[in-house]
């Protein structure tokens, strides 16, 4: 089993539900992403999403659009990713995702990508524009290097394509709570739990919501029906309006540590997948 395997099983027998908090690698600079990877952990993460910035993240709202430029701007590398998780990893017991577009994946190399993430102790890699059709060849890469390639369904998707990503992903799947860009939301969109239950009959792999998930309430609420919550553009907004602060880790840490507490009072629903 990988290490995302094996840290939803934990989850599963502990009648617990995830949390994976994103943040994109280089903002506000790549030394305050290496002080923040270990303090997620210590509040509370069970895997971290590692974004890779990206010229044109079209998926991304403006939060992480603006955090992507930043990273960019201090001319963060994917190679300099990978480099900070092997340093990294002795410290960190959680699983790792990188999260990028494909096009940055292109230009190193799908094979070199595979073997440096495998060297670096990448436990997953989430492509969000990567073509369904070349989803097979992706997967079979990075599986001959471990590593497992998690997949994004969303709520227009028809069954048969739920089908084909269902046959493809590993590790989880990333279940997109509404259509459009990425965002906190006042409120969660109903399309989201619909879906999960849409690949409950597909797959036996886990699955995590994201997009507009920001408060512990809306975790909780993600909670009684999925395995795991993803906060990816209120965890980059925290980042952000508080980047000058000298106790910034800190701030996120505790903000992390917020929505990670409500895990212990998740009424336990949606636990049943085979």
């Amino acid at each position: 089993m990988s290490r995302i395997s094996d840290t939803f099983e934990g989850l599963k027998v502990g009648g617990r539900k995830g949390l994976i908090p994103f943040v994109t690698a280089g903002h506000p600079d790549i030394s305050t992403t290496r002080r923040l990877l270990p303090a997620l952990q210590t509040a509370g993460a069970h895997i971290i999403e590692l974004g890779v910035p990206f010229s044109d993240p079209i998926a991304d709202g403006p939060v992480i659009q603006r955090s992507s430029q930043q990273a960019l701007r201090n001319g963060v590398t994917l190679m300099e990713i990978l480099s900070l998780v092997a340093e990294l990893r002795s410290e960190l017991r959680v699983p790792i995702v990188i999260f990028s577009y494909i096009n940055p994946v292109l230009q190193f190399g799908i094979e070199n990508f595979a073997r440096a993430g495998a060297e670096a102790g990448v436990d997953g890699v989430l492509l969000s524009d990567l073509p369904l059709e070349e989803a097979a060849e992706v997967r079979n890469m990075l599986s001959k290097n471990s590593i497992d390639l998690i997949l994004l369904a969303a709520p227009t998707s028809s069954d048969e394509r739920l089908r084909t990503i269902a046959a493809h992903a590993r590790g989880f799947i990333y279940a997109v709570s509404r259509t459009g860009v990425t965002g906190t939301r006042d409120e969660l969109s109903h399309h989201a739990e619909e879906l999960v239950r849409r690949l409950r009959v597909l797959t036996c792999l886990p699955v995590a919501v994201g997009f507009g998930i920001s408060t512990p309430d809306q975790v909780r609420q993600v909670w009684d029906y999925a395995d795991a919550a993803v906060v990816g553009s209120a965890l980059v907004k925290e980042i952000e309006e508080h980047s000058d602060r000298p106790d910034m880790v800190e701030h996120v840490e505790t903000f992390v540590r917020s929505l990670a507490a409500v895990i212990e009072v998740s009424d336990r629903k949606g636990l049943q997948r085979c």
